[in-house]
């Protein structure tokens, strides 16, 4: 890594200006290791086909005006208009910060803190959560116990406004599932305003002996806006995770998904979907380490890609030296719309243990056009065919859905973008 691009005293002045708290410590600690590794580069094999510039400029303008916080009382219509679409228990967070009566919310069984009042800050050995734990203003740790009553999925609202100056926040959200217990998890990214924005979410996510998540993001951000997010997921015996990724909107999205399977008979069913179009890129890296056996993990994402944009699928499974009994799949499928439209797909396997089954596999392919001419007989224009064959094969994902009450509304977001793909729009 090299220097970051940035003003090293317009970025301690930014920290300085945070609020004092028992974060301050742990901030200093990470503008430090920041200035010394900076963003990631494109020579780094893992960032290699995402260059991070517009994300950089973004984060320039915002320290040379001062690091401002809008006010979040902007995006009012735009919070109750998602609460009212999904039905959930939502903790806010807007611009970076925890919104008034969040950590007031009363769910039995479920305890919600702010890191701010942990013994011990933050973590931040990968990149980009160091820039985070710099600037993070405080961020949520949720603890959720085997007698967590959820009449409702616990939902996190990520929201952020840059109406007329560039914007940047950082976002993190602690969560500890304890022996046994269930929860159900959402978390919803979104965004507003005609300026540049770089939001930077770390979530991190232990799942004990026994317990189950069930866990859903949608990233559906407005197209000048964009995000970096860091997801780590850690699973003890027996413990259950259903994940499913949906990423809509955005003009520059990366997102690391790491999973940790640390006992034996755990199981992790990840799945995503992506739909880019023009001006937009889209970065999916997930690694899932077997560091016992035997457990199972299987990957499976998708993507539709028209206009001209840009998406990368790097899917990675280590089985550990004695993680015997491993089973481990993942798949890639892409759906080109358009010549602009480009996916660089890496499926990778390291495996150090015998008796294991692994398989992995990457295709990418266009319309099939006797499909397309089949629906035609039957009455269908080109658009109206092209439309139903995305939604047939973005369906096989969408129908993973593991919180099933908000089936409705992912679906219908998922339709109105690909209407947007079929028309040639940019939404």
């Amino acid at each position: 890594m090299t220097a970051p691009a940035l003003s090293s005293e317009a970025l301690a002045d930014a920290v300085e200006n945070l609020p004092r708290s028992a974060l301050s410590a742990t901030r200093q600690a990470a503008l430090a290791q920041f200035l010394e590794r900076g963003f990631p580069t494109t020579r780094l094999e893992d960032w290699k086909y995402t260059d991070l510039g517009t994300i950089v400029d973004i984060s320039r303008r915002w320290l040379e005006n001062g690091a401002p916080v809008p006010a979040s009382a902007a995006m009012d219509d735009q919070i109750a208009e998602v609460r009212s679409s999904i039905d959930a228990d939502w903790l806010v967070l807007a611009n970076g910060r925890i919104m008034d009566g969040a950590l007031d919310a009363a769910i039995p069984g479920i305890t919600i803190k702010a890191l701010s009042e942990l013994p011990q800050g933050p973590n931040f050995e990968r990149p980009l959560a160091d820039l985070n734990a710099a600037l993070l203003s405080d961020g949520l740790h949720i603890s959720i116990g085997p007698g967590a009553e959820q009449e409702r999925p616990l939902g996190f609202l990520i929201i952020d406004s840059a109406e007329s100056d560039p914007g940047v926040s950082q976002i993190r959200i602690e969560i500890d599932v304890a022996a046994d217990a269930q929860a159900q998890l959402i978390e919803y990214h979104t965004s507003t305003g005609n300026a540049g924005h770089y939001s930077n979410s770390v979530i991190a996510c232990t799942l004990a002996e026994g317990a189950s998540a069930e866990y859903v993001r949608v990233q559906n951000r407005d197209l000048k806006h964009s995000q970096t997010q860091r997801t780590s997921m850690r699973l003890a015996a027996r413990s259950v995770l259903r994940y499913c990724g949906f990423d809509l909107g955005g003009q520059l999205i990366r997102n690391d998904l790491d999973i940790d399977i640390a006992g034996s008979e755990a199981d992790a069913s990840i799945n995503g979907l992506y739909v880019a179009g023009d001006g937009q890129h889209i970065d999916n890296h997930v690694r899932v380490d077997h560091r016992t056996g035997p457990a199972r993990s299987a990957q499976e994402y998708r993507g539709i890609l028209g206009g001209r944009c840009r998406c990368v699928w790097n899917g990675k499974a280590i089985v550990h030296k004695g993680a015997d009994g491993t089973d481990a799949k993942q798949a890639n499928h892409n759906l080109l719309l358009t010549e602009g439209a480009e996916i660089d797909a890496k499926p990778e396997l390291e495996i150090y243990a015998d008796d294991v089954k692994c398989s992995h596999g990457t295709t990418v392919g266009q319309l099939d056009e006797a499909a397309l001419f089949y629906l035609r007989t039957r009455g269908l224009d080109r658009k109206e065919a092209t439309r139903a064959l995305t939604r047939a094969f973005g369906a096989s994902i969408v129908s993973r859905l593991p919180i099933a009450s908000m089936s409705e509304s992912l679906a219908a977001m998922v339709e109105s973008r690909l209407r947007g793909l079929a028309n040639g729009e940019l939404s």
